[in-house]
């Protein structure tokens, strides 16, 4: 299973560690940028963290009719789908190559 004998467990335990706190290092980081999703030509806007957290909603004075209030519903929700979409992608462009060596990388089965 491993080259040469037993694994350094010492070893597995560093890289461990050093992949902990590169993974928090990366949460950090999402933490502070934002994605901002839009809908209805950006009559409303969704602006969220990479980790999900809403930071502002911005809906345009021509998206409020009194009389239509389903569409600005509508347009909102699309707003958040959007900005979560992005979130999600950067979420997977930040955290993919962290996550990616858990796999085999440290030979431990299941992770």
């Amino acid at each position: 299973m491993f080259p040469g004998g037993q694994p350094d467990m010492s070893k597995l335990l560093e890289q461990a560690q050093q992949m902990q706190q590169q993974l928090a290092a990366a949460q950090e980081q999402l933490a502070q940028e934002e994605v901002t999703g839009s809908a209805g030509g950006s009559l409303v806007t969704v602006t969220m963290t990479g980790q999900g957290e809403v930071t502002a909603v911005t809906i345009s004075p021509e998206a409020v009719d009194p009389s239509d209030v389903e569409t600005l519903q509508d347009l909102v929700v699309a707003a958040f789908r959007d900005a979560s979409r992005q979130a999600n992608e950067l979420t997977a462009s930040r955290m993919g190559p962290l996550a990616g060596g858990l796999g085999g990388g440290m030979g431990l089965p299941g992770l």
